[in-house]
């Protein structure tokens, strides 16, 4: 159900169970199952690369999400920059944590199909990131 990888940065724990338990939760609100996730962590440089070569677009970027959504059975690839999450959380006066789980919920709810693109999108993609993070706690 849920893998998870390191590319170009340090390892760090993370609680899987509590993710899967926290996503599959997600899922449910949203009258989704929980698919195959993969969230590779990685450096704001091998992003970018992702970002240029995938998406054509030339910037820095927290998350990038791979849709592989079949039906209600929520699947994807979750490619995470750490030094975002990192500078976010700063700018934020947030824990690194809560950024963390912040950006994982917020390529959750791209596959389920939520955007934010627009101004009226990015509200309700922010006020279903906060009702998911309701559901967790963290440090």
């Amino acid at each position: 159900m849920l893998d998870i990888h390191f590319e170009d940065v340090d390892d760090f724990s993370i609680n899987e169970n509590e993710l899967t338990n926290w996503f599959s939760n997600v899922c449910s609100s949203e009258n989704h199952t929980l698919g195959d996730i993969s969230i590779i962590f990685c450096s704001d440089e091998y992003l970018l690369e992702m970002n240029k070569t995938h998406l054509d677009h030339d910037y820095y970027t927290d998350i990038i999400t791979f849709d592989y959504t079949d039906n209600q059975i929520v699947s994807g690839d979750l490619f995470i920059s750490i030094d975002r999450v990192r500078e976010n959380a700063l700018d934020f006066n947030v824990s690194f944590n809560h950024e963390l789980h912040r950006v994982m919920i917020h390529g959750i709810l791209h596959l389920f199909g939520y955007k934010d693109k627009s101004d009226d999108d990015e509200k309700l993609m922010r006020s279903k990131e906060n009702d998911a993070l309701s559901l967790i706690s963290f440090t």
